[in-house]
């Protein structure tokens, strides 16, 4: 039996597989996912993706399910809590910032009606397939990361530069980078 292709990042880790097999590039409108990957693409910078996934359930608990109405509450108590927590990345910008961030969602779902509409409109609801040849042709930012970092910059979120963003985009499947090669690839 032939190995499936795979984009090589994933390597050959079962929770790396499976992310890049069903999540990674896959459109996704639910704001919930949508927050929750926001906040771990942040909670990412400077580390390996895979660091953040063995931690993800971690985050699932300790950021209440990642609902943005009960972080946006999130007190001095409970940041001193997280920055406990072994089961996340404590870093205490990082936790400050997921907060602040939590308050721009939720302005930004009122102004937009949901965070989804907001974020598609930059693609005019429809993802952009690339399909590069090596991994040395896929960016690590764009002119449209440019865009949307510089957007919610003004809008008071924080760690989401234009390499955060770029890998936020990927993960939800606005742009959808998977390597022509891929197995996932062959599904669009």
């Amino acid at each position: 039996m032939a190995a499936v292709a795979r984009c090589p990042w994933c390597a050959t880790d079962p929770l790396y597989i499976a992310y890049h097999d069903e999540e990674w590039g896959v459109p996704q409108h639910d704001d919930h996912h949508l927050f929750e990957m926001l906040i771990l693409e942040g909670a990412q910078a400077g580390l390996s993706w895979i660091t953040i996934l063995k931690k993800r359930q971690n985050y699932r608990r300790a950021y209440a399910g990642f609902d943005p109405h009960k972080v946006a509450q999130f007190d001095a108590e409970k940041t001193a809590a997280l920055l406990l927590d072994a089961g996340i990345v404590r870093n205490r910008l990082k936790i400050a910032s997921s907060i602040d961030n939590a308050s721009a969602f939720l302005q930004l779902q009122q102004e937009h009606g949901s965070f989804d509409a907001w974020l598609w409109r930059f693609v005019d609801g429809k993802p952009i397939v690339n399909r590069p040849r090596s991994m040395s042709a896929v960016p690590a930012r764009t002119e449209l990361s440019d865009r949307i970092a510089k957007e919610l910059k003004k809008r008071g979120f924080r760690f989401v530069g234009s390499t955060i963003v770029y890998a936020f985009l990927q993960a939800v499947g606005v742009v959808d980078d998977h390597l022509a090669t891929c197995h996932r690839a062959k599904r669009r």
